[in-house]
C-alpha cells in the first residue's frame, strides 16, 4: 500500500473514533443504574416523583428515604436507617427505565439523606440521590471504618428446632450461630450483615440483619441471627452469610414436610361426606312418609330378631316368630293345655256360640 493510502486510511480510523466516541460513552452510561428526583428538598406529608434508567429490564426496584448515607458511601446502616413502611416497589420497562411518587417521610436516624434505589432480586444494583427532608435533624456522618474486616472463625450453625405449629403449617425459623473476628485496624460498630435462603437452585433471597456492638481490631465475638422460611416451607433450603458484598458462610437446611396439614385435609375429606351423608339420611327420613297407623319402626322386628339369634333352634325360633295375635280362632278358652288335655272333637255340651244360628227341631 501506498504512503498515500496509509495516510487516508489513518484519517478514516480517527473520523470513525471521534464519531462513535459518543456512541460508546452513552453505552456505558446507560449501563450504569441512575436516580433522578423532581425536587431536592421537601417536608414530611408532600411526595416527589423518582425517576431513572439503566436499570436491568423488567426489575423490581425498592424505593426507600434513608437517613445518615451519601451517595459516595451508600448507606452504611442498611435498610435500618431507612423508612421502611413508606417505601414503594417499581418495576423497570423493557429499556430499564422507571417512574414512581413517593411519600415524603423522615427516616429514623438524622440527615444528610438519600432516596436509595436497589434491586429485590436478581444481581444486586443500587443507586442514591441527595434529598433533604426539610424540618428533619442534620448530623454529622460516622467516621469511616474501612480499616475494619470481619471473618469468620468458627463453623456455622443453625439452632432451633420445630414445634407443634410447625408441624401444621407454621413458618419454620432457627438462629444462625457462628463467630467472627475482626481481622482490620479499626473497630467495626453495629455491622449489618446479610442473610440469604435459597430453596434447591433458585437464587438467594436476601434479608439485612444488623448485630448491636462493637468488635475491637483483633477480637472476636459471637453472634446469632435469626433466620426464618415462608409458612409450609419444606425440602433442602441454603442459608447464606454476607457482610461487605462477599459471602462468609453457607449452611444447609432440610426442612420437613408439615405432615399436620396434609393429616388435616385428610380427615377434612373423610369427616365432611361422613357428615352430609348423615345430614342426608335424617332429611330423608323426615320428609318420607309415615306408614298405616303412624307408628314408624326403626330396626329389626321382634320375630326377625328372633329368627336370625344363633342360638335359637328353628322350632324355637318359628314359636317365638308365630304372634298369637295372627291366629283369630286361637283363644285362651280353646287352649289345649287349659282343657285338661282334652283334644277330641267339641261334644253337645260345650256352649252354643251367640253368632250360631240354632234350627228347630234339631237334636
Amino acid at each position: 500500500m501506498s504512503a498515500s493510502g496509509r495516510v487516508r486510511w489513518a484519517v478514516l480510523v480517527a473520523v470513525l473514533s471521534l464519531l462513535l466516541a459518543p456512541l460508546a460513552g452513552t453505552a456505558a452510561a446507560a449501563d450504569k443504574p441512575s436516580v433522578k428526583l423532581s425536587k431536592s428538598q421537601a417536608g414530611t406529608g408532600s411526595s416527589i416523583t423518582v425517576s431513572g434508567g439503566g436499570w436491568r429490564e423488567r426489575a423490581l426496584l425498592m424505593i426507600l428515604i434513608c437517613g445518615q448515607a451519601v451517595p459516595s458511601r451508600g448507606v452504611p446502616g442498611g435498610t435500618n436507617s431507612c423508612a421502611n413502611a413508606d417505601g414503594r416497589a417499581v418495576t423497570t420497562d423493557s429499556k430499564g427505565r422507571f417512574s414512581r411518587k413517593l411519600p415524603v417521610a423522615e427516616p429514623p436516624v438524622p440527615c444528610p439523606c438519600v432516596v436509595h434505589v436497589a434491586t429485590v432480586t436478581g444481581a444486586k444494583a443500587e443507586a442514591d440521590a441527595i434529598f433533604q427532608v426539610a424540618g428533619h435533624a442534620v448530623e454529622p456522618l460516622p467516621a469511616e471504618t474501612d480499616g475494619g474486616r470481619l471473618s469468620v472463625l468458627t463453623d456455622t450453625r443453625l439452632d432451633g428446632s420445630g414445634g407443634l405449629l410447625t408441624w401444621f403449617g407454621a413458618p419454620p425459623a432457627r438462629t444462625l450461630v457462628f463467630t467472627v473476628g475482626n481481622v482490620g485496624t479499626s473497630a467495626v460498630k453495629n455491622p449489618v450483615f446479610q442473610v440469604g435462603t435459597a430453596h434447591g437452585v433458585f437464587a438467594p433471597q436476601w434479608e439485612e440483619q444488623q448485630w448491636r456492638g462493637t468488635i475491637q481490631p483483633g477480637k472476636k465475638a459471637r453472634l446469632e441471627l435469626p433466620v426464618e422460611l415462608t409458612g409450609g416451607a419444606h425440602g433442602e433450603y441454603t442459608v447464606s452469610l454476607k457482610y461487605g458484598g462477599k459471602v462468609l458462610a453457607e449452611q444447609p437446611w432440610d426442612v420437613g414436610r408439615p405432615w399436620g396439614v396434609t393429616l388435616f385435609w385428610i380427615l377434612v375429606c373423610l369427616v365432611v361426606p361422613a357428615a352430609l351423608f348423615r345430614i342426608g339420611m335424617a332429611v330423608v327420613d323426615r320428609v318420607r312418609p309415615q306408614p298405616a297407623g303412624g307408628i314408624r319402626h326403626r330396626g329389626l322386628r321382634l320375630p326377625e330378631l328372633a329368627l336370625r339369634l344363633p342360638g335359637l333352634k328353628p322350632s324355637t325360633a318359628a314359636h317365638a316368630a308365630t304372634p298369637a295375635s295372627t291366629l283369630p280362632w286361637f283363644s285362651p278358652d280353646a287352649d289345649p293345655g287349659a282343657a285338661g288335655g282334652r283334644l277330641s272333637a267339641p261334644h253337645d255340651d260345650s256352649p252354643t256360640s251367640p253368632t250360631t244360628p240354632t234350627r228347630e227341631g234339631s237334636p
